[in-house]
């Protein structure tokens, strides 16, 4: 007989999203009882999610220290003109750790995994085997809406994690290696030095569509490892994802797309950098801002991330109008010269970029002296952008 089942709080989805917010809550508001639920059996899928220092505010950091499986003080970048070490710090969370610490901040009965939801209410979550969730709020963290309703690009990726013979010389992460053939738009291979016989790598593709050949990007980085004289003992773990690069679209009906007066968070609230699709900085302030709240009914959780992912993505049409630069005024085999130039800044604007806080002033300095793509072509693909109000 179907079953129901109140809580306080029930998260649905236990990607990024949904396991910051329910670690921030648990640690925040201990009496909470909360019920997090997940279609498949572990909590954060198969990812690896990195980010810079500067992505996460201080006071904010409490989140995500537990999670940390890697860390180092300073990363690399290279192109064909310009190769640079930036001393800033650099972390990566593996999916397994955050499943591993989610499961441990839980009571028995809190994690529901394994079970569909049909649907989700304010208040409410219906499970395809008939059960019901009463919650007095429900925040909805499943992934992202109709991203049809969004002007994208994208960015996509297929990383693998090499154990190797022979220790590997390389003590930083190489964040952006442009060195590589141009392919498929703006192409760069992303490594990271785990341990001494430890190495994931990644090749990136900033390109028009969203479809990936993995058979192909696999040979390409088996290729590049070669290349690097780096000895295979084996393959450890394989991932892909494909990421959207925002350059428009209508805010408001992406929101009601993954569910009408429903609070959201990630991917499902427009939550994610336009120009690089990463969710992590924007779901770490969401979980401190929930975690702070004194009213956690459906509506008040609806109106607090509605307004978050609202001015959010008013406060970054910047971004969106750089995106439509890299894709619709450079060629796609020279669109490495922008992000080139980019990486010739100062590092701590380049900081700021990446947290989604660039100042005027940065804003000003990026766009400043001869762009890296014909005058005419950038000044056509932002004209729409530069004849009205953000939405």
């Amino acid at each position: 007989m179907p079953a129901v089942i109140s809580c306080d709080i029930a998260i649905v989805g236990a990607g990024l999203a949904g396991g910051l917010l329910t670690l921030a809550l648990k640690k925040k508001r201990p009496h909470l009882d909360i019920r997090l639920i997940e279609g498949s059996s572990v909590i954060g899928g198969n990812h690896l999610w990195s980010f810079f220092a500067s992505d996460v505010a201080d006071a904010d950091r409490w989140i995500v220290a537990p999670l940390i499986s890697y860390g180092w003080k300073s990363y690399d970048v290279a192109f064909p003109g310009h190769r640079r070490t930036l001393n800033a710090g650099y972390y990566s969370i593996e999916s397994e750790r955050l499943d591993a610490v989610v499961r441990a901040a839980l009571p028995e009965g809190a994690l529901m995994t394994r079970r569909k939801v049909l649907g989700a209410s304010p208040t409410a979550v219906v499970l395809a085997d008939g059960d019901r969730i009463q919650a007095k709020g429900v925040i909805d963290a499943r992934g992202p809406g109709d991203l049809g309703l969004l002007e994208l690009g994208w960015q996509k990726f297929l990383g693998r994690e090499f154990r190797l013979g022979e220790p590997h010389e390389d003590p930083r992460p190489m964040v952006m290696d442009a060195t590589v053939e141009q392919i498929d738009g703006y192409r760069f291979v992303y490594c990271l030095p785990f341990a001494a016989t430890r190495m994931f790598v990644e090749d990136t593709y900033y390109s028009d569509t969203p479809e990936l050949d993995r058979a192909v990007l696999t040979e390409r980085i088996q290729a590049y490892v070669a290349g690097r004289g780096w000895q295979v003992d084996h393959v450890a773990r394989e991932e892909a994802g494909i990421l959207p690069v925002a350059m428009g679209g209508d805010f408001e009906e992406y929101w009601r797309s993954g569910g009408n007066k429903v609070a959201k968070a990630g991917m499902r609230a427009g939550l994610f950098h336009p120009t690089t699709g990463y969710s992590l900085p924007d779901a770490v302030r969401t979980a401190a801002l929930v975690a702070r709240a004194t009213d956690l009914s459906g509506a008040a959780l609806h109106d607090l991330t509605h307004g978050l992912a609202r001015s959010t993505w008013r406060k970054r049409g910047f971004y969106r109008m750089l995106d439509k630069m890299l894709f619709k005024a450079a060629e796609p085999a020279e669109r490495y010269r922008i992000l080139e130039r980019f990486y010739r800044l100062d590092p701590r604007l380049i900081g700021r970029f990446y947290a989604g806080r660039s100042t005027m002033t940065d804003k000003a300095r990026v766009l400043m002296g001869k762009p890296p793509v014909p005058i005419g072509r950038a000044l056509e693909a932002i004209r729409p952008a530069l004849h009205r109000s953000p939405t």
